[in-house]
């Protein structure tokens, strides 16, 4: 099926991991999420990708993740849908390097949620978050089991703790034996473009997202995964929200990718987009 074909693709490319992973020790059902888990949580295509709602029509996500994203598209929000009115990606993005970040434009405020909030300190080193999305799942010894496309739509979140925070980008480790957290696990691919978060009262701050695999044993544990630092680009995003239009006609945001992921050609994307995007009947049932 081509679904699972171009999924499995985008999952082995350099830039994306594959899948929440989750302790080997630990059950699959302990990591099993709701929608109220994180209520500001975007998914764009059947299979994943995600964004996150940080105002009433503004959705922050990785740049790679837009491939089938145009004015008019429809996705899904925890409660509901959303159509997407304009598309800003970062100009400087470049696969598998850095500036892995857009923002998605809606042609209507969405009420009914509450937005995350964007963490803007720069001492992200040391801290706990939560990753959460649709990906695929595995575990740290066996890797990934089950593909994003198998994975069916179930809601997974697991904990980590930033690495490093460097630049533009966080860097997260997978680890085992005592240093790991008690829901220890790595996101990516079905994943990508989900929010690094944690909450605070009633606030979800997003402090990172969901970028590419950053290298070690490639779904296991030890391996490392790369996500785009909001902080770093909090000047781009408030640019770009303040003035959208002319922030296009500037240059300082592209209304589409200019690096398609995973080899894709714009050829390929008709039939692809029609595959993955859900269907009226999809988001009535939601």
């Amino acid at each position: 099926m081509i679904v699972k074909y171009i999924f499995l693709l985008l999952s082995f490319v350099s830039y994306n991991a594959s899948a929440i992973l989750i302790r080997h020790d630990i059950e699959d059902k302990e990591y099993l999420a709701k929608p109220s888990d994180f209520p500001a949580l975007i998914t764009f295509y059947i299979d994943g990708a995600h964004g996150s709602l940080i105002k009433p029509n503004w959705v922050v996500t990785a740049a790679h993740t837009t491939f089938c994203l145009e004015p008019g598209t429809k996705i899904k929000t925890t409660n509901g849908s959303a159509i997407v009115k304009r598309l800003h990606v970062h100009p400087k993005h470049t696969p598998g390097v850095s500036h892995d970040i857009a923002l998605v434009e809606l042609s209507e405020s969405i009420n009914e949620v509450r937005p995350a909030k964007l963490y803007q300190e720069t001492n992200e080193a040391g801290r706990d978050i939560w990753f959460i999305g649709i990906g695929g799942t595995g575990n740290g010894i066996a890797g990934i089991t089950v593909d994003n496309y198998d994975n069916k739509g179930v809601l997974r979140k697991a904990q980590n703790r930033v690495e490093q925070a460097k630049g533009p980008i966080l860097t997260f480790k997978f680890d085992n034996g005592e240093t790991a957290l008690p829901f220890e696990g790595i996101s990516g691919g079905g994943d990508s473009g989900g929010p690094a978060y944690f909450r605070q009262g009633n606030d979800y701050y997003v402090m990172g997202l969901s970028s590419r695999y950053g290298g070690g044993p490639s779904e296991k544990y030890n391996s490392l995964e790369v996500y785009s630092r909001v902080s770093y680009f909090m000047p781009w995003i408030n640019g770009v929200m303040t003035d959208p239009e002319n922030s296009i006609k500037l240059g300082k945001s592209l209304d589409k990718l200019k690096h398609l992921p995973g080899g894709l050609r714009p050829s390929d994307l008709p039939s692809l987009c029609k595959d993955i995007l859900f269907s009226e009947k999809e988001l009535r049932a939601i």
